[in-house]
């Protein structure tokens, strides 16, 4: 099992909204938060508007207080951020720290008990729910969608702002068997385009990643013949190349490289260019839009408890106008907690990340896409369902 794969029989399964994305996301209000306790990342302009009016269903309940200590996905730092402010603005007493350490590193703490909740690109894999037992009761933890956003091709070509790639032609610049930029396999699907004679530089994570995770099951999905590797949030250790940590490593690193080209969230990838990719016989633009058509065909987990809403995705659909490197970023949590000062406000932050509010906030600052009105629903049934340990 891996990280958001997703699968389904009938059409608008979740109901979700093919909504804009704004690639860049606003800079807003500058957030002060506690020293964490544990190893934080350095953080780039928070984002995200504090509201004073409750959440539907995320708020609705008397201000709780308190501290919420979360580790995990880069990908979600931007929309974090303004979780944080939003959720501060209606719970003064309340403080939330989250350290961007990456889907690996966030699940390992989470999973030791160096933190309340986990946010991840990939859903727990079964000896992980197993293993959450020992720190959350017999009933283990359960994965709850927060953040959904398109994992961008991106690249840093003087002059070429878009290109047209398939599959096969991607899998093969990241296993480094197409190394330059004006390789006959690259100038074919790109006519117009003035290719140069430039070394394709990748540069990929050093650190454990769900991002990482989704993008290596495309390419396995679509270009198996090509893509070999196992599917993990580990990039494959002999392909050698250049690497950085979290997704602002990346991004800021193929920035800084004249013909690189990495793999990131699309929020987060700013002045890089962006790939066209393949699906069936056309060529289809990232978007907000193309990632939410994948996600039309979402399915439960097979074997999931009913309040684990782990999903599966079908990387290698043919249909038009679907962008499949689609990221679907976890929160996961305890289905009991010690106290309940606790789960109070385990529930209360939990709730506000996936109330229409709480999207809307992210996705204002972000740029990602907000949950279905349906994913909404029944990720805060449930958050509702955490208790206190007997």
């Amino acid at each position: 099992m891996s990280a958001a794969r997703f699968t389904s029989d009938s059409p608008n399964y979740w109901g979700v909204p093919l909504v804009k994305l704004n690639r860049l996301g606003s800079a807003a209000a500058v957030l002060s938060i506690a020293a964490l306790a544990l190893t934080a990342c350095g953080s780039d302009n928070p984002t995200g508007a504090a509201s004073s009016a409750p959440a539907g269903g995320a708020s609705a309940d008397a201000a709780v207080s308190g501290t919420l200590t979360g580790i995990g996905a880069s990908s979600q730092k931007s929309a974090m951020e303004a979780w944080i402010t939003g959720f501060k603005g209606q719970n003064a007493q309340a403080n939330v720290q989250y350290s961007p350490d990456g889907s690996g590193a966030g699940r390992k703490a989470f999973l030791a008990g160096g933190a309340q909740f986990a946010g991840s690109d990939a859903y727990l894999k079964p000896e992980e729910k197993e293993e959450s037992k020992k720190v959350c009761g017999p009933d283990g933890a359960f994965n709850v969608p927060a953040y959904v956003s398109p994992i961008a091709v991106a690249f840093n070509l003087e002059g070429v702002e878009e290109l047209n790639l398939d599959a096969t032609t991607i899998a093969k610049i990241f296993k480094k068997e197409i190394t330059k930029w004006n390789d006959e396999a690259i100038a074919k699907q790109n006519p117009d385009a003035k290719l140069p004679d430039t070394a394709i530089t990748v540069v990929h994570r050093n650190d454990e990643s769900g991002t990482t995770e989704n993008f290596v099951e495309y390419l396995k999905a679509t270009a198996g013949d090509v893509w070999t590797y196992d599917v993990s949030g580990d990039w494959p250790k002999d392909i050698q190349s250049e690497n950085a940590k979290g997704t602002s490593g990346v991004v800021s690193t193929a920035g800084s490289t004249p013909g690189a080209i990495t793999y990131a969230d699309f929020s987060a990838v700013g002045d890089l260019s962006t790939v066209n990719v393949k699906v069936g016989d056309e060529y289809t633009k990232i978007s907000a839009e193309a990632a939410a058509k994948a996600l039309e065909t979402a399915t439960p987990v097979e074997g999931a408890a009913k309040n684990d809403l782990a999903l599966d995705l079908k990387r290698d659909t043919t249909e038009a106008g679907t962008y499949p490197i689609v990221l679907l970023s976890y929160h996961i949590y305890c289905n009991t907690y010690k106290d309940q000062a606790t789960v109070d406000l385990v529930k209360a932050f939990g709730k506000y990340v996936v109330s229409a509010e709480g999207q809307k906030t992210a996705s204002d600052s972000a740029g990602n896409a907000p949950l279905s009105t349906s994913i909404e629903e029944k990720a805060a049934a449930a958050i509702d369902s955490i208790t206190v340990a007997k």
